[in-house]
């Protein structure tokens, strides 16, 4: 299979709140957990159906601990057997300041050994 992908996935911790920019849903804060993370955009899963094609308000929490705020646009949705749902979204109108930030993570997860990476020979 072709890799179609702009740029390279991160394992990140954080956690993701979000509001509905459309006023159609709840305006309340939904606490996803992040699965991988892009220059581009997020691969999340949540517990709440979101539509695709709507946008949301979002405050990530990078590995710095830094907040970045973004806007995020649903493209994909696919429901789990647990009763959540996974979800791929886009960033629109990140500052490249931001993307920047990813951008080093990515680089410095490539020059850092992991430790499942490590192999005892004994």
């Amino acid at each position: 299979m072709n890799e179609r992908r702009k740029s390279k996935r991160l394992s990140m911790s954080g956690v993701l709140m979000m509001k509905s920019l459309s006023g159609n849903g709840p305006s309340s804060e939904v606490s996803i957990d992040i699965q991988n993370c892009s220059r581009h955009g997020l691969g999340f899963s949540c517990p709440e159906q979101l539509t695709i094609g709507d946008n949301y308000q979002a405050e990530l929490t990078i590995w710095t601990k830094e907040v970045i705020n973004v806007f995020l646009q649903i493209v994909r949705s696919e429901k789990r057997d647990d009763d959540g749902y996974d979800y791929g979204c886009i960033f629109i109108g990140m500052p490249d300041s931001d993307r920047q930030r990813i951008a080093v993570y990515e680089t410095v997860e490539e020059l850092v050994p992991h430790d499942d990476d490590d192999e005892d020979d004994d």
